[in-house]
Formats: C-alpha cells, sequence, structure tokens
C-alpha cells in the first residue's frame, strides 16, 4: 500500500493515489477504444475516474462515521482494485464495526437512487451496462450511457462490498454480528474463514473460466480475510497483557541541562529512538524524539538545550492499562511514546515499538492465541 500520490483533501482526510492507479484507468481507456476509438478511449478513462470518485464517496462515509465515535483516519487511499480508509485506531465495539462498514455502501445507494431519479429508471432495474464494468456499452459514448453505467457501477459496488468475506465491507458487518454473540476474536476467525472459502471458491471457478481479473480479486479477499485474522489475534495479545508488562524499564534518560550533542550520542550507542526528559525531583517533563532532535540538528550550528525542543504533549498512561489501550491512547493522540505513570509517579516510556516488540514475544509463547487465556509477562 505503500507510494503514490496526494491529490487534495476530503473533510480534512488526504486523499491518495496509489502508483499503480493510472492501470485502471488505462484499462478503461483500452476496452472502450477498441470498441469505439480515440473517442471511446477517453470515454473509458473519464468512466473509470468517475467510478472511483464514488469509491472515494464510499471510503468517506466510512471515514465520517469513524469520525462520530471519535475515530480519526489518516488517509484515504485509492488504488487500482478499490479504495482503503485507513483509520487512527480499530473500533472499539461491534456496533461501531457493524455501522461504519454499512456506511460505506450506504453512500453508494444514495447515488444509486440519485442517478436513478436523474434517468427514470427504477433503482431496482439494473442497466445493461453495468454487466460488466470493463466492457465497453454496444451504444457508444454519450451522456445518457455515462449516466446508465455509473448507476450500475454503483449498485454493483453495493451487492460486491456486501458479500460476507474480508476485506469488503460485508465481512466486516459478518464478523460484528458473531461478535455480539462469540466475542471479538471466534468472531474474526469465523468470518476469516467464510471469507476464505468464498474466495477459494471463486479463484477456482474464475481460473477455469479463464477469467484472470476475478482470480486475481479472489487472491486479494483470501489473503485480506487472513490479515484481518491476524490482527485480531494480535489486538486479543494486546488486551491480554498489562502496561507493567511492556515498558522499557532501562531506558536512558537526560537531564533538562543536558544538550542536543547529549542526544545524538544516545542515538549513535543505543537503540533507543526517545528519550525522557527528568528534572532532579524525579519529575517527567517531556520526550526528546529521535525525528525532533534530528530535524534540529539539521538546521542548527549551534548545540542548544533540550529544553529548547522538547516535547510536552505526551500522552501520560497508567501501569494498569491493557497493551490494546495503550496502543489506542497513542494513535488518538498522534503520539509514536507515551509516558508510562503509576499513581502520577514517572516509571519510564513505551513506544509503538515497544508494543510490537511485546505482541512478537506474546505470540512466540503462545499467550492470547485462545479466547479466556492468561496472561504473559513480556
Amino acid at each position: 500500500m505503500s507510494g503514490g500520490w496526494t491529490i487534495g483533501r476530503l473533510a480534512g482526510i488526504d486523499l491518495r493515489l496509489h502508483f499503480t492507479f493510472p492501470l485502471i484507468v488505462a484499462l478503461g481507456a483500452l476496452q472502450w477504444g477498441t470498441a469505439h476509438g480515440l473517442q471511446g478511449a477517453l470515454f473509458g478513462g473519464f468512466l473509470m475516474l468517475a467510478l472511483f470518485a464514488c469509491v472515494a464517496l464510499h471510503e468517506l462515509g466510512h471515514a465520517l462515521t469513524a469520525r462520530h465515535y471519535g475515530i480519526a483516519t489518516r488517509e484515504i487511499l485509492l488504488f487500482p482494485l478499490g479504495g482503503v480508509a485507513f483509520l487512527a485506531r480499530p473500533a472499539r465495539r461491534p456496533a461501531e464495526v457493524l455501522w461504519i462498514a454499512l456506511a460505506g455502501p450506504a453512500v453508494n445507494v444514495v447515488i444509486a437512487v440519485a442517478l436513478a431519479i436523474v434517468i427514470g429508471v427504477a433503482p431496482a432495474a439494473l442497466p445493461g451496462e453495468a454487466a460488466g464494468l470493463f466492457r465497453a456499452s454496444a451504444s457508444g459514448p454519450s451522456f445518457g450511457t455515462f449516466l446508465h453505467w455509473l448507476l450500475g457501477a454503483n449498485l454493483s459496488l453495493v451487492l460486491f462490498n456486501l458479500l460476507p468475506a474480508f476485506p469488503m465491507d460485508g465481512g466486516r458487518v459478518l464478523r460484528a454480528l458473531l461478535a455480539f454473540r462469540f466475542g471479538w476474536l471466534r468472531g474474526t476467525r469465523w468470518a476469516a474463514a467464510i471469507g476464505q472459502g468464498m474466495a477459494v471458491a471463486g479463484g477456482v471457478f474464475a481460473l477455469l473460466s479463464g477469467q484472470l481479473l476475478l482470480a486475481l480479486l479472489c487472491a486479494f479477499v483470501f489473503f485480506g480475510a487472513g490479515q484481518e485474522r491476524t490482527h485480531a489475534e494480535a489486538r486479543h495479545v494486546l488486551e491480554s497483557l498489562r502496561l507493567a508488562d511492556a515498558y522499557n524499564r532501562h531506558a536512558l534518560v537526560l537531564a533538562p541541562g543536558d544538550r542536543l550533542s547529549r542526544v545524538v550520542q544516545y542515538l549513535l550507542t543505543s537503540y533507543q529512538p526517545d528519550f525522557a526528559v527528568i528534572d532532579r525531583a524525579g519529575v517527567f517533563a517531556g520526550v526528546v524524539t529521535r525525528e525532533r532532535a534530528l530535524g534540529v540538528a539539521a538546521t542548527r550550528a549551534d548545540d542548544p538545550p533540550v529544553l529548547e525542543f522538547l516535547e510536552t504533549n505526551v500522552p501520560r498512561l497508567e501501569t494498569s492499562l491493557s497493551l490494546a489501550g495503550a496502543q489506542e491512547a497513542l494513535a488518538d493522540a498522534g503520539a509514536t511514546c507515551g509516558a508510562v505513570v503509576e499513581h502520577g509517579r514517572f516509571l519510564g516510556l513505551v513506544s509503538q515499538q515497544d508494543l510490537a516488540e511485546a505482541i512478537g514475544i506474546a505470540a512466540a509463547v503462545g499467550a492470547g492465541r485462545e479466547e479466556g487465556g492468561g496472561r504473559v509477562a513480556a
């Protein structure tokens, strides 16, 4: 998912195109251009852009519903197989997941109804142009063809996204419904298994019938479902451990009088990326991060004290907090690390890297693999 261009913002959220996105525009241009020449090629490319404008609005529906539940969206990314809204943290409750998942298809329903009203067709009547989103219509390029095709495309997006398979919205709806009854981890495992079964069946059919694009999509669904299961198991590990088990007790610290040169020395001689600044009374003053220190070193020739580039807006995290709670707190604050405290007393720092390492250690010894599993110190 890495790589691409930021093309604008929707409701304060970055909208990005993956570097492979032009392939889908080229495919539309090729299909329509083969049937209708240069005019058809331009029309086909424009159809793909219109389709992905609808996909962007679909993802915006997810993002705005997540915002309603206090969950920020880092960015919306469009790539040839669809779009993804990257949430800052996962939803906490099945009801939140359910409504966030349904919000995307609901946007396409609204678009389809609006188009149906404009062109005077019943929403239930699927236009012939939508029988294949990449097959050119015999009627050729026209405004009427554009409206009919886009109506069919939005209805197809609704039906496709509501298939009960990850990473489509229908898989998330199924997971949420199962989680109400069986718990998050078991619900995710069952939903992932159903989605992978559908992907295997669809992939075999696609290969036997020579539909390579469908086979690629089925592979995407298969691996997406496995990734969702892995994320759920990792989250269960995080929920089964306390922050007291994972923070760095032996971290190097700085004093308010230390200077940039001391930070650089620590960066060169340790693997630690962030350093707490503690005064003589043991009071936590803030954090000097690797990024901030290197930025100062690149722009200043002197040796300023750390108090000049100290970050003070650092989340305070109690040791009783679960690692899942700590991860969400860091995501909500947009922070890479937090101060671990016990009844207000500073104990150390915990970073996203520490949490990732805790997941790996706990998974290696089998922690959190089954619901109700015991607590394992990391």
